[in-house]
């Protein structure tokens, strides 16, 4: 494992740990209505098949040029919109403007060559139904179960 790696999964645990801390002592800025985590719920639907069509190519990652970058747009617009503490602003809001920054600067550089399988509508449809199929994993059992939030309250 490189250090670039051992670096980034550092960072990554630093920052689900600092997550996990600010959640003892939440500092409210407002309070979402309730009816905002149904938009949340909206919001995060396309946020599998999204990162799945990252790695699958197909006509969603030819539209999209980047799907990664629009399921992690959608994915912290959504948590912005139902969560509204300080360090939710800070965590979501950081990963959305890195999103659009990212995207901006991915628009300015040239194409690099990258081998991957040839394109294939086989591959979108593995995107969008096993992408659906996790989303409805996560939003009723392993949110509460990882996070320890209920994301869709029944």
């Amino acid at each position: 494992m490189g250090l670039y790696s051992v670096i980034s999964i550092a960072g990554f645990v630093l920052l689900i740990w600092g997550y996990g801390l600010a959640r003892q002592h939440p500092v409210v800025l407002y309070l979402p209505p309730v009816w905002t985590r149904h938009i949340a719920a909206l919001l995060m639907l396309p946020v599998f098949p999204l990162l799945l069509a990252a790695y699958l190519p197909g006509r969603i990652k030819t539209a999209l040029k980047h799907p990664m970058l629009a399921a992690v747009k959608f994915w912290a617009l959504a948590h912005l919109v139902a969560n509204g503490t300080l360090a939710d602003v800070l965590l979501f809001g950081g990963f959305l403007a890195w999103a659009v920054a990212d995207r901006i600067s991915y628009k300015r550089r040239a194409a690099r060559p990258i081998q991957t399988a040839p394109p294939s509508k086989w591959n979108d449809l593995i995107a969008v139904v096993a992408g659906l199929a996790l989303y409805l994993a996560f939003a009723f059992w392993l949110h509460v179960r990882w996070i320890g939030v209920v994301a869709l309250p029944l």
